[in-house]
């Protein structure tokens, strides 16, 4: 019987378990995105997952979807990730970097007044795009996305670049690996929607032109780390920021064919429907096991139980949790005593300090107060 809890290789990396942390936005940088010395803690507190993927982050500064998340684009944020990996590393943990352009999910006002950028302009659907950002009083927020302009195909080349440097920057910080951030509508999704990419040139039309941009950045990444130390995140069914298809089981074959024909460390299936009560893991996982050969992390609301039984049936090889783990720094440790586990304060989700951040307690501190 496997479970969770039992190790796993990806590529030439050995992981203590099966449980990993998901990408979890937090949007508690500092300022110009550079992570910060809580932002270090909040992941060596939870560095007993087997691997940690590290919250969305910025390649660029025309990347924002959300206010205060972290960059990976100059010397000072590289600097800032690498406190994040050095406290990781110094309690036995792994972490990857997930590389993120949010494309045309954005506002002028979180990018200095500039125009968000997206495969060719469409913008009839912006009021679906899921922009937040944080108040004077200090509150967290969605806000109006604002129209987008279509990418010359300078500009699409350029964005593939800023790929490529997040992939050197996070080498340069000393992460594990890195995530391309391909899911949940934001930018190497809205290239492979047929509803957003409305595109006549190379970069559109078919699926093989579509997947043009990822397979690109996929080979910009790979200049810096072996296939084995990259993952890509998927959602092929997903609503969330309306990158739709209406044919996504034929684009995503193509997808993680591709993806497998390049041999990257694993794919990370997004189950975003779920949270809104329409889960699709049994769609994404016969997708995936059926094109895809390599290590598979299932994601979206799944409970200890539920992967238990996913990676016991084979049809999962690790399981990502992101709201058990923001309540949850040992939650390996929970796992393995059958819980308890804390409950997520969601009023605490983006932005703020520590308070739902790094104060959430462990679970020797609550036998050693019942003590």
């Amino acid at each position: 019987m496997k479970t969770i809890l039992q190790q796993l290789d990806i590529g030439d990396l050995s992981l203590n378990n099966r449980v990993a942390m998901a990408p979890v936005t937090r949007s508690r940088s500092g300022d110009d995105g550079v992570p910060t010395a809580t932002n270090a803690e909040y992941y060596k507190q939870r560095a007993s997952a087997g691997l940690i993927i590290s919250e969305a982050t910025n390649i660029s500064p025309m990347s924002a979807a959300f206010e205060l998340a972290p960059g990976l684009y100059n010397d000072s944020q590289v600097n800032g990730w690498k406190l994040v990996s050095e406290a990781v590393h110094s309690v036995g943990g792994r972490i990857f970097a997930q590389l993120w352009h949010s494309g045309r999910v954005s506002s002028y006002a979180l990018l200095e007044g500039k125009e968000p950028i997206s495969p060719s302009g469409m913008n009839e659907d912006i009021h679906a795009l899921q922009v937040y950002g944080a108040m004077r009083n200090g509150y967290y927020t969605r806000m109006a996305a604002s129209p987008s302009r279509a990418m010359s195909v300078e500009e699409i080349y350029g964005v593939i670049h800023e790929f490529r440097v997040g992939a050197r920057n996070a080498l340069r910080a000393g992460l594990d690996g890195v995530e391309i951030h391909a899911a949940n509508g934001y930018l190497p999704q809205q290239f492979l929607s047929p509803h957003v990419n409305r595109r006549t040139d190379q970069f559109g039309g078919s699926i093989e032109n579509r997947a043009r941009f990822l397979r690109l950045v996929l080979e910009a990444v790979m200049e810096t780390f072996p296939a084995c130390r990259i993952g890509v995140r998927i959602s092929p069914f997903a609503l969330y920021n309306n990158a739709l298809d209406p044919d996504p089981v034929t684009t995503y074959c193509h997808v993680t064919r591709l993806l497998n024909e390049y041999g990257i460390g694993y794919v990370h299936g997004a189950d975003t429907n779920a949270w809104g009560g329409a889960p699709d893991m049994d769609r994404i996982i016969q997708l995936i096991r059926t094109n895809y050969h390599g290590i598979f992390i299932a994601n979206g609301g799944l409970s200890p139980e539920q992967a238990h039984a996913l990676v016991d049936g084979g049809q999962a090889d690790m399981v990502a949790f992101g709201r058990q783990y923001i309540a949850n720094p040992d939650l390996v440790e929970r796992i393995a005593s059958n819980g308890p586990y804390n409950i997520p304060d969601a009023f605490t989700f983006y932005g703020g300090g520590a308070r739902g951040y790094t104060d959430y307690p462990r679970l020797d501190a609550e036998y050693q107060r019942v003590a």
